[in-house]
């Protein structure tokens, strides 16, 4: 444990970043725990240039020293508002725990706000959806990464989600098939009937060796290689969109779900959401959409005999 005589911030922001590696996928995801460990390495150089020191104490941790952290970070570590804003975030809790353990009096964070800018949501239109369906790659590994991203847009999955699905998570109820599963990051349940083209993918990989041997449904590589792929998929494509794993699950709330009339309510249970306001922001996204193609109908129709 921590010696209470010589309390420092980076002290107890390593023995929580050792805790929490030591829980990944128990209680937190791979990519949270690279978070944490990259905010106590930003955290480590912010002390070094800007106080010349290598650790603080903790009554040294003032809203002055939150503020000169965010414009360490959007100046020296060039992050944009929201990658800070993250990063602080992650801070704020090792300031929560030092507080809740009555090491630190007071509160840095009591007055501070943030604000997050609101940032568009890439996502694939049906005809995207169609032409990603209909390429075929002859280079295995690529097809597969299309065929991951697939099965994503058919379930709502977030990446970490496939990526742990195992058949124990798909039950038969009255011969349809369901995923049913606990969000990695949440924690909340979520229930997805499987689509026809979700159901193909599955059968496609079952006897795939990497399947077999990890006890898995799909070959899923990290995040980050199908991220990379995915940029060249889409440009094979045509798709002029920055594809992400996560632009899979937007696809699946905005262009197969709502678009197609499935209700909000239904949406949210599905993608594992705490709340129906976290769903609220793809049922804007579908309302622009019907707005912008309502306009192809101006000055189309108009009563020339009215009185």
């Amino acid at each position: 444990g921590i010696d209470d005589k010589k309390l420092t911030i980076l002290k107890i922001f390593q023995e929580h970043n050792e805790k929490v590696e030591g829980l990944i996928n128990k209680d937190f995801a791979p990519g949270t725990v690279e978070r944490y460990k990259t905010c106590y390495k930003h955290l480590e150089s912010f002390i070094a240039w800007k106080y010349k020191r290598s650790d603080m104490d903790l009554n040294e941790i003032t809203p002055m020293f939150v503020n000169n952290l965010e414009f360490y970070l959007k100046t020296e570590r060039k992050c944009c508002n929201n990658t800070a804003i993250k990063y602080i975030k992650n801070f704020k809790k090792i300031v929560r725990i030092a507080i809740a353990n009555g090491w630190m009096k007071m509160d840095p964070f009591r007055n501070v706000k943030f604000h997050l800018d609101e940032v568009d949501m890439a996502f694939l239109s049906q005809k995207e959806l169609v032409k990603l369906m209909e390429k075929q790659f002859d280079i295995e590994r690529v097809q597969q990464v299309k065929d991951v991203y697939l099965f994503c847009c058919f379930t709502g999955l977030a990446f970490i989600d496939v990526y742990n699905l195992k058949y124990s998570n798909i039950e038969d109820k009255d011969g349809k098939l369901w995923i049913r599963k606990k969000r990695q990051k949440t924690k909340n349940w979520c229930s997805v009937p499987m689509l026809e083209p979700a159901i193909q993918l599955m059968n496609k990989y079952k006897d795939h060796p990497y399947c077999i041997a990890n006890g898995c449904v799909l070959p899923v590589l990290t995040n980050q290689k199908m991220n990379a792929y995915l940029k060249e998929i889409a440009d094979a494509c045509g798709i002029k969109k920055n594809l992400s794993t996560h632009t899979a699950r937007h696809t699946f709330a905005t262009t197969v779900t709502l678009s197609n009339q499935i209700s909000i309510e239904v949406v949210s249970k599905m993608l594992g959401h705490s709340s129906i306001n976290m769903t609220k922001k793809y049922a804007r996204v579908v309302d622009d959409l019907i707005k912008l193609d309502m306009k192809k109908l101006d000055g189309k129709y108009n009563l020339t005999s009215l009185n």
